[in-house]
């Protein structure tokens, strides 16, 4: 009998992976069976798929940039429908954890994703992730039913619209696709409904909900965490802070440094980082999981 495919699950702040370790980059990870994996139902559930990969080992991969010298391992983020997916932050700190607790990178260090290299701190239960800077774009408009809500393009190393609102994002229906300028984000968009800053720009507090692109509304949502405090920052007049983030997951915190021209510049997550599970998939389902 052919061995199993190994698989650890884990979750940052709810926002949930299936971690699955491939140093050689020996596993085929075709959009449909990433699909059928993050199916809560017909798979094991997940908003997405983290393959562990020797950054090496990915030569050849078109959607993967040149190995940085010095970084061994490189987060293969998918998401939960399949499509690749350059950066997530909830996700970059669960793959540390797995590095961490695996031995193969103690208390953290240099991983290499779609979106550049992040570099993340383990303390505890908590990881902390150098995003680097938030590119700011220009505004544009989301829209849920027949409510238009005023946003701020950032990228985060990938797309997102963060809008801060007066509603209560707990009353928004986001079992839908918020609406969108296509022409603004071809590739499509996460998108963030965040109250206004509550307190100061350092230890002030928001509430936000996300609907990601590929996934649908997600417990919490890393890169859009930071989008999300970035844009209330500005929105209040500040260009830096360090805010508290209440999410439907858990709480996180973002720190946000004094930039220059069209960028913040570092912005550093913090939050908890979980593994809960380890096991083997069946080969028989792995070879046919639709």
């Amino acid at each position: 009998m052919k061995p199993g495919i190994e698989f650890t699950k884990g979750h940052g702040t709810q926002n949930d992976f299936v971690v699955l370790p491939d140093p050689d980059a020996e596993l085929e990870l075709t959009p449909e069976r990433v699909a059928a994996l993050c199916d809560r139902r017909r798979g094991l559930g997940a908003d997405g798929v983290l393959r562990v990969v020797r950054w090496a080992k990915l030569a050849g991969d078109d959607t993967v940039p040149p190995p940085v010298e010095g970084v061994e391992w490189f987060m293969d983020y998918r998401n939960g429908d399949g499509s690749v997916a350059e950066m997530c932050g909830n996700g970059v700190r669960v793959f540390a954890r797995y590095l961490h607790e695996r031995g193969w990178a103690p208390g953290g260090g240099a991983i290499g994703t779609r979106a550049g290299v992040r570099t993340a701190t383990i303390r505890g239960a908590t990881v902390s992730v150098d995003m680097g800077p938030v590119a700011i774009g220009p505004e544009s408009v989301a829209t849920v039913g027949d409510a238009r809500f005023d946003g701020l393009a950032l990228d985060v190393g990938n797309p997102h619209l963060a809008c801060v609102v007066a509603a209560d994002p707990d009353a928004l229906d986001l079992t839908r696709a918020p609406s969108y300028d296509p022409r603004a984000f071809p590739h499509g968009v996460n998108i963030e409904f965040v109250t206004p800053l509550d307190g100061p720009a350092d230890g002030g507090r928001v509430r936000m909900r996300v609907h990601e692109r590929g996934v649908g509304e997600t417990r919490a949502c890393g890169t859009g965490t930071v989008a999300a405090v970035v844009a209330v920052l500005r929105a209040a007049g500040h260009d830096a802070g360090d805010v508290h983030v209440g999410t439907p997951g858990g709480e996180l915190r973002v720190t946000v440094e004094p930039g220059t021209g069209g960028s913040t510049g570092r912005t550093v997550l913090h939050g908890p980082a979980v593994l809960l599970a380890t096991g083997e998939l069946d080969r028989t389902w792995w070879d046919a999981p639709a």
